[in-house]
């Protein structure tokens, strides 16, 4: 037993000096076809995860499970709890060159919310989205809601991915059909076979 161990233990140090490989294609078989692309109509975590190829969230869990900024740079909350001022990074484009805005945002958040069971409770308690300038929007509620951060933030469907305002303004029971946003892959929709080959590069 104790020459297994050993042997099992050289072996596992043999494997972590393997040199990492660089960058290139990776293929890679799904478990299941990805058959709707619009991650606010869908909710198949295959849509899902893909959206998360595709898009970027303003806020997002961590690996110990706290909900952090992700698109937004900084964050207040009024004494009485019932407005929230969210300024946006930096820097941040769509996939098409453009900057992202706060009316994007808001767009999208609306969007969202019509789909997705806290994001409809979030809305029983808003009064308004004001935007406040190109970068900075917020969100006016007429009543307290406690979990403002952690909806933004949550990380299953319905997931509040940002679009650009054109596309976020499409009927939410209506699916997109323009795919731009501003994470870490680009959708290749001239090369996507439907039930055979989807590429985002």
């Amino acid at each position: 037993m104790r020459r297994f161990l050993l042997s099992a233990a050289a072996a596992l140090a043999t494997v972590s000096v393997v040199p990492i490989a660089s960058a290139q294609t990776l293929k890679v078989v799904m478990h299941s076809d990805v058959k709707v692309l619009d991650p606010i109509w869908s909710g198949a975590y295959i849509t899902r995860n893909h959206g998360y190829m595709l898009y970027d969230v303003l806020f997002a869990m961590d690996e110990k499970f706290q909900v952090k900024p992700q698109m937004v740079d900084t964050w207040t909350t009024s004494d009485d709890g019932l407005v929230w001022t969210f300024k946006l990074r930096d820097g941040l484009e769509w996939h098409d060159g453009q900057p992202v805005t706060a009316e994007d945002c808001v767009a999208s958040l609306k969007r969202w919310s019509a789909r997705d069971a806290m994001g409809q409770k979030l809305a029983q308690s808003l009064q308004e989205y004001k935007i406040v300038d190109p970068k900075t929007f917020q969100i006016v509620l007429k009543e307290k809601f406690g979990a403002v951060i952690e909806s933004l933030g949550k990380p299953s469907v319905v997931v509040p991915f940002m679009m650009p305002r054109r596309i976020a303004e499409t009927d939410p029971f209506k699916q997109i059909e323009d795919y731009i946003g501003s994470g870490p892959f680009v959708f290749k929709k001239d090369e996507w076979s439907y039930r055979q080959k989807l590429v985002t590069a």
